[in-house]
């Protein structure tokens, strides 16, 4: 496996591998890696000959008061993992590096960005949006692996590559989850034991309000009053929001039909963590948990 921290270094070992007929599948990352970023690794792997893991806590997306400086760094076991994983390379740049001068370049994706947690961290999707570009001009992929999870972003980069024409295929690997149905996060190592234990009621509340689509409910206020609820009961009573938008266009609605995602943001202790399911209802009322593409 090969590790570098410059552009120019990186740029031309993979125009080697592509000089030699290979594809290239690319995971981002901030590092701190889990059983999500596996999942996304061994997506990769599936959708290219060699895989490109980046390592880089990307400081533009984080806004005033947030966790840049406690952000979590294991770098040791995050190349120890990808390594086992038979990543081919590494990217692991030091900030001046991806950012040499003041930034006065950004890549804007409108109207994806608003809802769900645009609302809260105003300027966090451009600084996503901007060094994914970044990253994609340096990398070169034809194929970038993202996590569920993190299902805004997601769509973002989709619209990103499709607005900007930019050739990237973009995939995404499932939300994996601890046996209690926490998804795995970073942030997870934030939480001490009774907070932990109250953080599986975020999943929890997911399927309170898949449930009661099941059972008929089409309603988004009473849909959202579920989930609300459940959290409720869970001691989360820090609830930055729960909403339910169309899965392709994040726009809120009132009755739910078709593919839909339902998400939650809340803060336990200090700690934000966000999830969701994304559900397809059918025409004759089943409902199965389903991809955002």
């Amino acid at each position: 496996m090969k590790t570098f921290d410059t552009i120019d270094e990186l740029r031309a070992w993979v125009g080697g591998e592509k000089r030699r007929g290979l594809s290239v599948a690319f995971v981002p990352t901030m590092g701190a890696l889990h059983g999500g970023h596996r999942a996304c690794i061994e997506k990769a792997a599936e959708l290219g000959d060699v895989v490109v893991v980046s390592i880089f806590v990307n400081p533009t997306q984080f806004g005033p008061g947030e966790d840049l400086d406690k952000y979590p760094a294991t770098l040791d076991k995050d190349l120890e993992l990808c390594r086992n994983l038979g990543v081919a390379a590494v990217f692991v740049p030091e900030t001046r590096e991806m950012y040499t001068t003041n930034q006065n370049v950004w890549v804007e994706v409108e109207g994806l960005t608003s809802p769900l947690c645009g609302r809260s961290r105003p300027g966090h999707f451009r600084g996503v949006a901007t060094v994914v570009a970044k990253l994609f001009n340096i990398v070169a992929p034809d194929t970038a692996v993202f996590g569920q999870k993190d299902a805004q972003q997601a769509v973002v980069i989709n619209e990103m590559v499709t607005r900007l024409n930019l050739p990237v295929r973009v995939a995404l690997a499932p939300t994996i989850r601890e046996p209690d149905g926490l998804a795995l996060s970073s942030r997870n190592g934030y939480l001490g034991d009774a907070d932990r234990q109250r953080a599986a009621s975020i999943y929890q509340a997911l399927l309170a309000g898949r449930d009661a689509i099941s059972r008929g409910d089409r309603t988004a206020k009473t849909i959202i009053e579920a989930v609300q609820t459940r959290l409720a009961t869970g001691g989360i009573d820090d609830v930055e929001y729960v909403e339910l938008v169309t899965a392709d266009t994040l726009e809120p609605i009132d009755r739910v039909e078709g593919r839909v995602l339902l998400g939650v943001a809340v803060r336990i202790g200090t700690t934000r963590l966000i999830d969701n399911v994304v559900l397809t209802v059918a025409a004759d009322g089943g409902v199965t948990e389903a991809m955002l593409f």
